[in-house]
């Protein structure tokens, strides 16, 4: 799958870079969600992943005009936080989400959410 990754800790994008290209992905990296929705507007992607708090543009922003956006409307979510994850399900934006994930990421479960959504199976909306 290709992924973007898009957190502004340049620590956890390192990390999941290589968690996620050790098991057969191609991952680019964006530092904020301009970043983000600059690449998403040049390259093709299977999924996004996304860090809630950012500066410039946020997680809930990003992933809002990327809704709006014919090309990556259908690109699935994989949305990340260090927030309650109850709080975050009650978002008005949460249905934009496949899934959301709870900060620091159990990296089993999201491999195991990424073999979903590559086989087009149902996730659970919310990953412990």
């Amino acid at each position: 799958m290709h992924i973007l990754v898009t957190d502004d800790k340049s620590l956890i994008r390192e990390k999941l870079t290589a968690l996620l290209e050790r098991h057969g992905h191609v991952v680019q990296t964006a530092f904020n969600g301009l970043d983000a929705l600059e690449k998403a507007q040049k390259e093709t992607y299977d999924v996004f992943i996304i860090d809630h708090l950012m500066p410039i543009m946020n997680g809930l922003q990003l992933s809002k005009n990327l809704k709006k956006l014919e090309d990556t409307s259908s690109i699935p979510i994989v949305f990340m936080t260090t927030q309650n994850i109850n709080q975050v399900e009650n978002l008005a934006e949460a249905q934009l989400f496949k899934c959301v994930m709870a900060k620091p990421l159990n990296e089993a479960s999201l491999l195991s959410a990424l073999r979903q959504l590559d086989k087009k199976l149902p996730l659970s909306h919310l990953v412990g």
